[in-house]
C-alpha cells in the first residue's frame, strides 16, 4: 500500500496547489495536464477508489469520483468485466459505509456515479441495483440515502443524455415504468406514515382557526363531511428528522411526476396525502417549532443530485440537524405543491383519470379558501405576506395551468361550483402582496376571460345564459381592476411603480401595469359592453370635471399664467386625479374598437357621447394651454397636466375608425354634427404644432391629423381653416421647421388629404385634377431646396436637410403604396423632378453610407409602391446606374462595416433587385444575368468570408426571388410540354449560374448563422413545393446526396439543435424523390463514410434504419441514426489502444 499512500498524499499536495490563489495559470495547466494522464491509466479507479476512503481533503474526493464518472460515461465498453464486477461491489459498500461523514455534494456526487453503473448494466450485470435502493427505502436508518439515490436514478435513467442508444434508452424507460407502482407505494407510505405518526390521536382535534369557517362552500367542493373534517385539523408539528426525509420524498415524487404518465398508479390516498403537506405552506404558524422565526422570504433552498444548494438538513453527515423553523415547514409546502403542479401541467388526460383531477381540484381549492379566508386577527393580503413567495408562487402556477388547461374538462361537472371558485380567485388576486404576483393573477383572468370569449362565439344558442352565470364575477372584477389603476383608490401601491426604466419590451414598471389592466377591462368590455360601458364613463366624467375645471384657477401677470393650486393637500389631490385621467382616458380609448362593425348601430349614441366629450377636452386643452402654465410643484403637475392632454388627443385617434363608419354611414341630420366634431378636432390639434410645443404633445397632434387624414378622409378636410394654417406652416419656408419625426407626420397628413380616395364619392367627384395640381405645390413647396442641388458639387453641408427631405419624399410614397392608381400616378408627377434629383445626386454620395442609406431607402419606396408609375425606361435607368455604381470594390467597403449605415445600404439594395425580380412581365428579365452575377461574383465572394447575417440573409432572399419568380429563366419548359414529353427529361438554360445558386445555398448549411440556416432550408422546401426542385434531373443525380450528407452531419454534430424537425423533414422531402435510392445506395454510402465507428457498428446502424416511408416512422429512424452514431463515437473515442470490441 505503500505506493497508493504515497500517491495520495502527492494528489492532495497537487490539489491544494491546484486551488491556491498563488498558483499560476501555466502551472495549473501543467497540473491538470498531470491529473488528465493519470486519470486515462488503465486501473487508476483502484487508485481513486483508495483516495476516496482514506482522505478527508474534498479536492482529492471530487476529482476521484470524476476519474470514476468519465469511466462509467465514457469508457465503460472496455473495461475488463472482472474490473466492473468489483467497482459495482466496491461502490455501493463504500457509500454505505461513509455516507454520514461524507459532505452532502461528494455523497450526492457519489451516489450519481452508481446510478451511472446502473444506467449502463442494470437489470443484465447489475440485476440487485434498482431493488437495493428500494431496500434502503425500506430501512428507517437508511431511508433518507436511498431517497436520494431513488431521485439521481429517475434523473439520469428516465430522461438519459445522448450517451446511450436509443434502444437502451427505451429499455431503461420500459424498466422504470414498471417499478412505479411500487416506488409510488413505497412513497406514499412513508409520508402516511408520518403524518399519523404526528397527528393528534384518536382524540377531537383542538378547535383550529379554521374549523368554523369551511361552511357550505367546502362541503360543495368536498362532497361530504369527512374529507372537511380531515382538511380542518392542524397541520402536525414535525421534528426536523422527520421534515427532512418527507422533503426527500416530495422531492422524488416531483421528478417522477414529469415524466411518469398519469395513470391509476396516482392513486388517490397519495394525491390526498401530497394535499395534507400542500397545507405547510398555508398553515404556517410562527410557533410551529421552539425558536423558529416568523417569517423567513425567499431562503428556499433545494437539494439537488450535483449537492448544488442542499439543504443542511439534508446532509446526512452525523451532526445535529438545526430546529425546524417555519421557512424548512414552507418548504414542504412548496415541495408538495410542485408536485401537484407537475400533475397539473400534462394536457394529455386519460378518461379513467378524470375523477382524480377532479378530486385534486377540490383538495387545492380548499386550500385556496384558507389562503383567502378573513378574519379580525388578519386580513387575506397580511396572511399572504406571511406566507414564502415560493409557496405562493407555486399556488398561482397552479391556478394558471387549473384555468388554462383543465377548466374546460371541469367547469361542466356537477360537483365543482366554478363561480365559487371565481370568488376565491378574485379574493386571492386582489390581495396578492407584491405587484409581480398581481400580474400573474390578472394573466390568469386573462386566459378565462379568453375561455370564455370563445366558449360563447361557439355557442350562440346559450349564450345569455352562460354570460348570465359569470356576470356578477365580471362586473367585480371590471370594478376591482379600474380601482387598482386609480391613484384615488390605491396610491400607496402605485406611487412604488417605477415609470422610468424601460424593460425588454420597451415599456416602463407602470406602462406595462396600465397594459394589463386595460387588456382585461378591454375583454370584460367584449362580454359586457353596456355594463363596462356604464362602470367607466361616470368615472371619467368625474375626473374630466376636474380638469376642465383648472381654467377658474389659471391666474395672469404680465406674459406668465399660473396655476393658482399651492396648498400641499391640493397639489396631491390634482396630481391624483390627473394620473387616473390620463389612465382612464387610456381606457376609454382601448374600448374604441368595441363600437364599430356589427355593434355600430346598436351602440352610436354611447359612442357619440364619448367622441363628443373627448373633442371638448382636447379644445379646452389646446384653448386654455395648460401646458405652458406655472405650477406650484412644476415637476410632478407640468407633466401630470401634458400627459392628459396628450392622452385625450391619443384617445380621440383611437376613434378614428368609428368616425369613418359615422361618416360612411351618414344620415342627413347628422352630417352637422360629424363635420363639427372633425373641424372642433383639427382646430384642438392645429395649435400644437409648432417648434415650441413639448414633443409628447406635438406628436400627439400630428398622430390625430394623419389618422383623420387616412382613415376618415373627409371631402372637406382641405377646406377647414385650421388645416389651412398648417398648409402655410410647412410650405412658408420662413418659419422655424418642425422637429424631423413631427414634420414627417404632417406632411403624410397634407399629403394623404390631396392623394386618398374620397369615401363614398363616385370617381367624377373625385376632384382629380384640383387636387392633383395642389400636391405638386405642396411637393414643390417641400422640395424647393433640395431640388437646387442638382448639378451642384459642394453639398456636404446641406446633409442634414437632404437627408430629412428624402425621410419626407419616403414617406409620401409609402403612404400611397396600398391605393388606386390614380393617387400613385398624381404622387408620382408631383415627386418626379425630386426623383431624377436623387438619381443625379447619388453618384456624388455613394462613399456618405449615411446620405446613400437614406436614398436607397427612398428608391426602395418607390419601386416597392409607384414602380409602374415610373415606367420601364427610367427604371431600367435607375438599375444600369446602381448596377455600375456598386463596384465590387464598393460593396466590400460597404459590407466591411459590419452593423453600420454601409451595411444596410448594400441591404437596401439587394432589396431594390428583390422587387425587380419578381415583376412578372418580360421588361427587366434582361436584368437577370447582371443581378445573377452580382450576386454570386461580387455579394457573395464578399459575404462568404465573414459573417454579415444581414447581408447575407438580403443575399439569399435575392437568389430565392430569382429562383422562384423566373424559373423558366433556368427550365424553359411549360407544364403542358412536360406533361405531353412524359418521362423524359425538360431541357434546362443557364445551368452554371443554377449550380452556383445551390452550390451558395448548400454552403450555408456549413455556417454557425441559425438564421440564414433556417431560412435558407424554409427557401428550398418552398422551391421543392412550387417546382418539384429535388425532382429536377440536375439536382437528382449532382446535388440531393450531398444535400441529405450536409443535413444530416448536421445533425450530427448538433450546431443547429433548435432545427431538428425542420432539417429532418426537409431529409425526408429529398429521401422521398426516390426512396429505393436512398436505402439502398445513399445510406450505405453515407454509414461508410462515417468516422469514428467499425464495421458492426454501421450494421447496427443501417439494420435499426426502418425501411419505412410515412414521414413519421422515417423521422424517427433519422433521430435514432443521429443518436446511435453520437453515441457510438464518444465510447470508441475515449477507449483506451488495443480494445477488443464485441
Amino acid at each position: 500500500m505503500a505506493s497508493e499512500e504515497a500517491s495520495l498524499r502527492a494528489l492532495e499536495t497537487l490539489m491544494t496547489e491546484f486551488f491556491h490563489c498563488c498558483t499560476t495559470n501555466e502551472r495549473k495547466r501543467e497540473i491538470e495536464e498531470l491529473l488528465n494522464n493519470f486519470a486515462q491509466q488503465i486501473g487508476a479507479w483502484r487508485y481513486c477508489l483508495y483516495f476516496l476512503s482514506n482522505t478527508r481533503n474534498e479536492y482529492v474526493m471530487m476529482y476521484s469520483l470524476t476519474v470514476f464518472e468519465n469511466l462509467v460515461n465514457k469508457m465503460w465498453l472496455g473495461v475488463p468485466s472482472q474490473d466492473k464486477m468489483d467497482m459495482r461491489s466496491c461502490l455501493p459498500k463504500l457509500l454505505l459505509a461513509q455516507h454520514k461523514a461524507l459532505p452532502f455534494f461528494i455523497r450526492n456526487k457519489l451516489c450519481k456515479v452508481i446510478v451511472d453503473i446502473g444506467r449502463q448494466d442494470w437489470p443484465m450485470f447489475y440485476h440487485d441495483f434498482f431493488s437495493n435502493t428500494l431496500q434502503l427505502i425500506q430501512t428507517p436508518a437508511m431511508a433518507p440515502l436511498g431517497l436520494v439515490l431513488l431521485k439521481t436514478t429517475s434523473e439520469e435513467l428516465a430522461c438519459p443524455r445522448e450517451d446511450l442508444s436509443v434502444a437502451r434508452k427505451d429499455e431503461l424507460r420500459k424498466l422504470l415504468l414498471e417499478q412505479v407502482p411500487t416506488v409510488l407505494s413505497l412513497l406514499t407510505d412513508i409520508l402516511e406514515s408520518i403524518w399519523d405518526k404526528h397527528s393528534v390521536g384518536g382524540a377531537t382535534p383542538p378547535p383550529s382557526p379554521t374549523h368554523g369557517d369551511c361552511g357550505e362552500l367546502l362541503g360543495s367542493l368536498l362532497g361530504g363531511p369527512p374529507s372537511s373534517k380531515v382538511l380542518s385539523q392542524p397541520v402536525p408539528q414535525l421534528d426536523s428528522e422527520s421534515l427532512q426525509l418527507c422533503s426527500l420524498v416530495l422531492e422524488c415524487l416531483a421528478h417522477l411526476f414529469s415524466w411518469i404518465p398519469l395513470s391509476t398508479s396516482i392513486t388517490p390516498s397519495l394525491l390526498a396525502t401530497v394535499f395534507h403537506f400542500a397545507r405547510f405552506g398555508c398553515d404556517l404558524r410562527p410557533s410551529t417549532v421552539a425558536g423558529a422565526h416568523p417569517k423567513s422570504k425567499g431562503s428556499l433552498t433545494y437539494s439537488a443530485s450535483n449537492g448544488d444548494g442542499a439543504h443542511p438538513a439534508a446532509q446526512l453527515n452525523g451532526g445535529s440537524a438545526p430546529n425546524t423553523d417555519s421557512a424548512d415547514c414552507a418548504r414542504l409546502g412548496v415541495l408538495a405543491m410542485t408536485c401537484v403542479n407537475e400533475l397539473m401541467s400534462k394536457n394529455c388526460v386519460p378518461l379513467d383519470f378524470e375523477e382524480y383531477l377532479l378530486r385534486m381540484f377540490q383538495q387545492t381549492f380548499f386550500l385556496l379558501q384558507r389562503l383567502t379566508r378573513d378574519n379580525n386577527a388578519h386580513t387575506v393580503r397580511s396572511r399572504l405576506e406571511e406566507l414564502d413567495e415560493s409557496y405562493v408562487e407555486k399556488f398561482t402556477d397552479f391556478l394558471r395551468l387549473f384555468v388554462s388547461i383543465h377548466l374546460r374538462r371541469i367547469e361542466t361537472n356537477a360537483q365543482f361550483p366554478v363561480v365559487e371558485f371565481l370568488e376565491l380567485l378574485f379574493k386571492y388576486t386582489f390581495h396578492q402582496p407584491s405587484h409581480e404576483g398581481y400580474f400573474c393573477c390578472l394573466d390568469i383572468w386573462t386566459i378565462f376571460l379568453d375561455y370564455l370569449t370563445t366558449k360563447i362565439k361557439s355557442r350562440l344558442a346559450d349564450r345569455e345564459s352562460v354570460l348570465n352565470r359569470y356576470k356578477d364575477a365580471l362586473v367585480l372584477l371590471l370594478r376591482e381592476v379600474l380601482h387598482r389603476i386609480q391613484f384615488r383608490y390605491s396610491q400607496a401601491q402605485l406611487e412604488e411603480l417605477d415609470d422610468e426604466a424601460l424593460d425588454d419590451d420597451q415599456q416602463t414598471e407602470w406602462q406595462r401595469y396600465l397594459r394589463q389592466s386595460l387588456e382585461v377591462v378591454a375583454k370584460v368590455m367584449e362580454l359586457l359592453p353596456s355594463h363596462a360601458f356604464s362602470t367607466l364613463f361616470p368615472v371619467l366624467q368625474e375626473n374630466l370635471d376636474v380638469y376642465l375645471g383648472l381654467q377658474q384657477f389659471i391666474v395672469t401677470s404680465g406674459a406668465v399664467r399660473r396655476l393658482n393650486i399651492t396648498a400641499e393637500n391640493d397639489c396631491r389631490r390634482l396630481h391624483c386625479a390627473l394620473r387616473d385621467l390620463s389612465s382612464l382616458l387610456q381606457a376609454v380609448g382601448r374600448l374604441a374598437e368595441y363600437f364599430i362593425g356589427d355593434v355600430f348601430a346598436a351602440r352610436f349614441n354611447d359612442a357619440l357621447t364619448v367622441v363628443e366629450r373627448l373633442v371638448e377636452v382636447t379644445c379646452y386643452g389646446s384653448q386654455v394651454s395648460l401646458y405652458d402654465v406655472e405650477t406650484a410643484v412644476p415637476s410632478v403637475l407640468k407633466p401630470d397636466l401634458i400627459d392628459v392632454h396628450a392622452q385625450s388627443l391619443a384617445a380621440l385617434q383611437a376613434y378614428c375608425h368609428w368616425l369613418a363608419q359615422f361618416y360612411s354611414e351618414l344620415h342627413r341630420q347628422s352630417q352637422t354634427r360629424f363635420v363639427n366634431i372633425v373641424t372642433s378636432a383639427m382646430d384642438a390639434s392645429a395649435p400644437l404644432i409648432g417648434a415650441k410645443v413639448p414633443e409628447k404633445l406635438l406628436l400627439s397632434a400630428c398622430h390625430l391629423m394623419v389618422s383623420v387624414a387616412t382613415t376618415v378622409r373627409p371631402v372637406f378636410l382641405v377646406t377647414v381653416p385650421a388645416v389651412q394654417n398648417i398648409f402655410n406652416l410647412v410650405t412658408d419656408s420662413s418659419t422655424r421647421r418642425l422637429p424631423p419625426e413631427a414634420q414627417v407626420l404632417v406632411c403624410r397628413a397634407l399629403s394623404s388629404m390631396l392623394l386618398l380616395p374620397w369615401p363614398n364619392l363616385p370617381e367624377s367627384e373625385q376632384q382629380w385634377n384640383t387636387r392633383s395640381v395642389n400636391h405638386s405645390s405642396l411637393l414643390a413647396a417641400l422640395t424647393r431646396h433640395y431640388r437646387q442641388l442638382r448639378g451642384t458639387t459642394n453639398v456636404q453641408q446641406l446633409r442634414a436637410e437632404l437627408r430629412q427631405t428624402l425621410r419626407i419624399l419616403r414617406d409620401i410614397v409609402d403612404s400611397v403604396s396600398g391605393e388606386s392608381t390614380k393617387s400613385r400616378q398624381i404622387c408620382y408627377q408631383s415627386l418626379q423632378e425630386s426623383v431624377q434629383v436623387s438619381l443625379s445626386l447619388f453618384p456624388v454620395f455613394i462613399h456618405q453610407s449615411d446620405v446613400t442609406d437614406e436614398m436607397l431607402s427612398f428608391f426602395l419606396a418607390l419601386f416597392q409602391g409607384l414602380r409602374v408609375q415610373m415606367g420601364v425606361p427610367f427604371t431600367e435607368q435607375i438599375i444600369q446606374t446602381f448596377l455600375n455604381m456598386f463596384t465590387r470594390e464598393q460593396l466590400a467597403a460597404s459590407i466591411l462595416q459590419e452593423g453600420s449605415a454601409g451595411s444596410r445600404v448594400v441591404e437596401k439594395f439587394l432589396k431594390i433587385l428583390q422587387v425587380v425580380v419578381q415583376e412578372p412581365g418580360q421588361a427587366f428579365k434582361p436584368f437577370l444575368p447582371s443581378i445573377i452575377s452580382l450576386c454570386m461574383e461580387q455579394v457573395y465572394p464578399i459575404v462568404a468570408e465573414r459573417s454579415s447575417p444581414d447581408v447575407k440573409a438580403e443575399m439569399f432572399e435575392l437568389l430565392y426571388q430569382v429562383l422562384h419568380h423566373n424559373w423558366r429563366f433556368f427550365f424553359k419548359a411549360s407544364v403542358l410540354s412536360s406533361v405531353q414529353r412524359g418521362g423524359a427529361e425538360e431541357p434546362m438554360e443557364n445551368e452554371a449560374q443554377f449550380v452556383a445558386a445551390m452550390q451558395a445555398f448548400g454552403q450555408s448549411f456549413l455556417e454557425p448563422d441559425i438564421h440564414v440556416f433556417k431560412q435558407n432550408l424554409l427557401y428550398l422546401e418552398s422551391l421543392n413545393s412550387k417546382h418539384k426542385l429535388y425532382h429536377k434531373k440536375l439536382f437528382r443525380s449532382s446535388m440531393l446526396f450531398q444535400f441529405i450528407n450536409v443535413l444530416l452531419q448536421v445533425l450530427v454534430h448538433r450546431s443547429h439543435e433548435l432545427l431538428q424537425d425542420e432539417i429532418a423533414l426537409a431529409v425526408y422531402n429529398m429521401a422521398s424523390v426516390d426512396f429505393d435510392a436512398f436505402y439502398s445506395a445513399f445510406l450505405p454510402e453515407f454509414l461508410n463514410g462515417c468516422q469514428g465507428v467499425d464495421g458492426n457498428q454501421r450494421g447496427v446502424l443501417g439494420r435499426n434504419f426502418k425501411m419505412e416511408r410515412d414521414l413519421p416512422s422515417f423521422t424517427q429512424s433519422v433521430h435514432r441514426l443521429v443518436n446511435d452514431l453520437r453515441y457510438y463515437r464518444l465510447c470508441n473515442g475515449s477507449l483506451p489502444p488495443g480494445t477488443v470490441k464485441l
